[in-house]
């Protein structure tokens, strides 16, 4: 099965000129595409940044000439209005002709609960997203428009500045029903476990897009290292599903995160200089039905990681 190796661009650990810097660098390394991930709050205060996604991919836009780039994922239900997130993308679009793809999802309350609205239960909230990928392409298809449905209402918007080729949608899913909403309303299907039944799932629903998967991992030059690294900057790592969409602030996934240790990080993780445990990672998602793969490298020693990877894990892939 073939399938093409990316980059996460950590918004929750980077302050913007770092992630542009970041951009360049992957696109040189050899990495095909970036996943940029769209957060009000960091997981942890010990992450420490969350930018503003939508400037910083228009830097990204003119500092790289190559690389593909999506949100990794944006909600555009609650702290962001679909109509909203039309125009960024299609921005985003005109500025990287045939590069850039707008992943949605369903959300998290830890981004979404600022501006003091009601978080929904998982059912409603897919129900909105369906109902914002409807509003997104309304828009995009230009003239004037208008929406009147049960969670979003848009009067006499009109769209002036679209792309020639409008970007793919890609939707987040971690069960059946998000995947079988995928295959309906999205151009793939993102994911951040090697879940072979979801994309079965997906594909038996019609799904038929590219499928996105997230490794997460961290290069050091010992395992000590890097499982310290990874505890310190992302210990939500061992949070899992429903919990991991339902704490409403960093300090309670720090309290969710004292449960775990560096040690059961490390058996879940790729952590460390082996080369051969995070080639084994990505083939567990590419053997799950992945055909993208991003490698998330938490924290600071970026560079190093670019290294380690240029010399050690993308030749041998």
């Amino acid at each position: 099965m073939s399938f093409e190796i990316g980059y996460a661009l950590s918004c929750e650990e980077h302050p913007p000129t770092e992630l542009v810097r970041q951009a360049v660098e992957a696109e040189r390394a050899g990495f095909s595409f970036a996943g940029i991930s769209d957060h009000f709050h960091p997981w942890t205060d010990s992450q420490g940044h969350s930018p503003m996604v939508w400037p910083v991919v228009g830097a990204i836009a003119n500092a790289t000439s190559e690389l593909r780039l999506g949100t990794g994922v944006t909600c555009p239900t609650l702290r962001i209005h679909p109509a909203i997130v039309a125009q960024a993308a299609a921005t985003a679009a005109t500025m990287m002709p045939g590069r850039f793809f707008l992943g949605v999802g369903s959300g998290e309350n830890l981004n979404e609960h600022v501006l003091g609205d009601r978080w929904p239960p998982a059912a409603v909230r897919l129900e909105m997203l369906e109902e914002a990928v409807e509003v997104v392409r309304l828009l995009w298809q230009g003239g004037m428009q208008s929406h009147h449905g049960r969670h979003y209402t848009v009067e006499n918007a009109r769209i002036y500045t679209l792309p020639d080729e409008l970007p793919p949608i890609v939707v987040a899913g971690a069960g059946d029903k998000a995947a079988e909403l995928a295959a309906r309303i999205g151009d793939g299907i993102w994911g951040v476990a090697p879940q072979a039944e979801m994309l079965k799932t997906y594909a038996g629903a019609g799904g038929t897009g590219p499928r996105y998967g997230q490794v997460t991992a961290c290069w050091a030059e010992t395992e000590d290292e890097a499982k310290e690294t990874a505890y310190r900057q992302w210990p939500n790592a061992a949070i899992k599903r429903q919990l991991s969409q339902e704490l409403p602030l960093p300090s309670h996934f720090e309290q969710a995160a004292q449960m775990v240790s560096p040690d059961d990080l490390a058996e879940t993780l790729p952590l460390g200089p082996d080369p051969e445990r995070h080639l084994q990672s990505i083939r567990e998602y590419v053997e799950a039905g992945y055909d993208h793969v991003y490698v998330h490298q938490i924290g600071p020693d970026q560079d190093g990681f670019f290294r380690f990877y240029e010399r050690e894990v993308l030749p041998k892939l």
